[in-house]
């Protein structure tokens, strides 16, 4: 979805040259999703859409003038709005070829796109609200715009893990959750299912630990509590 440097050969955040893309994979409720962005007011009409798979949609819109730490700021709060892929905001992302068949079905897809606006757009035109240090406000057309990293910007494992928690929380299976991380990290990790599947079984023990149930427990005769501490 953005170009790398001159001379670079690999797709890390460095080596991104600039911002050309905001997009959306839609791989839970996707035409739901897709219902929702088309009748939003908080974001402009889409320039393409991808079907991937029945009932799955990637969704782009052409920017410029867009910062890589804003870009994926908005990235994840679209991502969070739309019940898009949280796995799938990273600037680096390559989406799926119209034309070409998604072979990851028991019968391959032959991935579609649909154009449906020529206009560029900027971060201001996407005026998505949340209650989130790192989203992005929407901001007065005469005011400045200055943005810097948030303070609590997570580096992109520490939103893998975030993602795998969230996913686990709301009862995804944990195999998906280790293919979608193994998936998007193929690009930048040697193994990357060792590192999805290490990263989902770390997110399974912090759920467990902070969901463990005080028990009451004889110490010398006295009552007291066994507590479980996170870790």
């Amino acid at each position: 979805m953005n170009p790398i440097k001159d001379g670079a050969h690999s797709r890390t955040k460095e080596n991104i040259k600039d911002i050309r893309h905001i997009y959306l994979d839609l791989d839970r409720k996707g035409d739901a999703s897709l219902h929702a962005i088309r009748n939003s007011t908080e974001v402009p009409a889409a320039n393409f859409v991808l079907d991937t798979s029945p009932g799955k949609h990637q969704v782009v819109w052409k920017v410029n003038g867009a910062r890589q730490d804003e870009a994926e700021t908005l990235l994840h709060a679209l991502a969070n709005k739309f019940d898009g892929d949280l796995a799938a905001t990273d600037s680096t992302r390559v989406l799926r070829l119209p034309g070409f068949a998604n072979r990851k079905l028991p019968e391959e897809f032959i991935v579609q796109a649909r154009q449906e606006s020529n206009a560029v757009y900027s971060v201001r035109d996407f005026t998505i609200h949340e209650d989130a240090p790192e989203t992005p406000r929407d901001l007065d057309q005469g005011e400045a715009r200055t943005r810097t990293i948030p303070s609590g910007h997570k580096s992109q494992s520490e939103q893998d893990w975030a993602y795998a928690k969230r996913a686990l929380a709301r009862g995804d299976d944990p195999e998906e959750v280790i293919y979608r991380i193994a998936d998007y990290r193929s690009d930048d990790k040697d193994d990357p299912n060792y590192y999805a599947r290490h990263t989902v079984m770390k997110a399974q023990a912090e759920l467990l630990a902070q969901s463990a149930i005080e028990l009451p427990v004889e110490v010398d005769g006295t009552q007291a509590k066994e507590i479980g501490i996170d870790h």
